[in-house]
């Protein structure tokens, strides 16, 4: 009996060493791939929402630039959820140009949704990448939404700023260290570092021109900052085409072109139109309007190599 009781004891001991030292097991797919476990982040093309909170059915709703909800643009493999925050009655909301004009309601609820489909899909990476034109605080306004979202527990804090294209982690190891969600803001993160986990875009993430009314996509370095060279940031292309209603300069999405636009021609077109400010590499980011109209994934899809 003792000598039982000592192997099990032993037994357990070299089980809680093991324990402390194997690595915690990383996951096996990926973003729905196997292949993009051993991927660099940096290295991965992701299928983007533009104003994903400005959804509507209403085709008179010409403020909206998306069809379905944030959980379906979600469930169809979008994985860069994009948006633009103002502040109403001392709120933070996701609005276009103007709440007046278009109110997504409370970014608060949108991060409760975000992280649903998160918990629910557990070995995913998800990117965020939001506006802030008014300039609102990072720790007064930005902060409280994603703490009491959860999303700040699941957003990935770099070891240095800024991190070079081809210095981000596996997508296998951000699930394995259940960092998974990569918060990009375009003002107001350069300066103020306060909330370690909502990083400075534009010195890590460079645009293409937006509000694009030339169906052929001519690509240009539209939006940068140092001290990175171009070639060692990741790059977006603005997708979506824009119509000029009559010629007036107000500027809308375009809904009935949006089949060609978000075709895997036009998207190939525009990521190798790109390739030369970027090493070759292909877009890591491909923002569309309509998400849920034309093949925007499949273009994604062959842009990682995978079709």
């Amino acid at each position: 009996m003792r000598a039982t009781s000592f192997l099990l004891s032993a037994a357990v001991a070299v089980a809680s060493v093991k324990g402390a030292i194997v690595p915690q097991r990383r996951a096996t797919v990926c973003n729905g791939h196997a292949e993009l476990c051993d991927r660099s982040y940096g290295n991965v093309t992701y299928f983007g929402s533009h104003d994903s909170f400005a959804f509507s059915e209403d085709p008179f709703a010409l403020a909206r630039d998306q069809e379905i909800d944030i959980p379906s643009q979600l469930g169809l493999g979008v994985r860069l959820l994009q948006a633009q925050a103002h502040v109403n009655d001392n709120v933070l909301h996701f609005c276009h140009t103007s709440c007046a004009l278009f109110d997504g309601g409370t970014v608060e609820a949108y991060l409760n949704k975000v992280n649903d489909f998160l918990k629910a899909n557990p070995n995913e990476v998800l990117t965020l990448i939001f506006t802030n034109p008014e300039g609102a605080s990072l720790p007064d306004l930005w902060d409280p939404p994603f703490q009491a979202s959860g999303i700040a527990d699941l957003a990935y804090v770099p070891p240095h700023l800024p991190m070079k294209q081809s210095e981000w982690p596996t997508l296998g190891d951000m699930i394995s260290s259940g960092k998974r969600v990569v918060v990009f803001l375009d003002a107001g993160a350069d300066t103020d570092r306060s909330v370690p986990y909502i990083l400075p875009e534009f010195q890590m993430v460079w645009e293409t021109p937006f509000s694009v009314t030339d169906d052929k996509f001519p690509c240009s370095v539209d939006r940068i900052n140092g001290p990175l060279s171009t070639e060692d940031h990741m790059y977006m292309i603005n997708h979506s085409l824009n119509k000029d209603i009559l010629g007036t300069g107000i500027i809308v999405s375009d809904p009935i072109d949006a089949k060609t636009t978000n075709g895997v021609p036009s998207i190939l077109a525009n990521a190798a139109g790109c390739e030369g400010f970027a090493a070759g590499r292909a877009p890591n980011f491909v923002l569309l309007d309509f998400v849920n109209i034309g093949d925007g994934l499949t273009a994604v899809t062959q842009l990682n190599g995978l079709a």
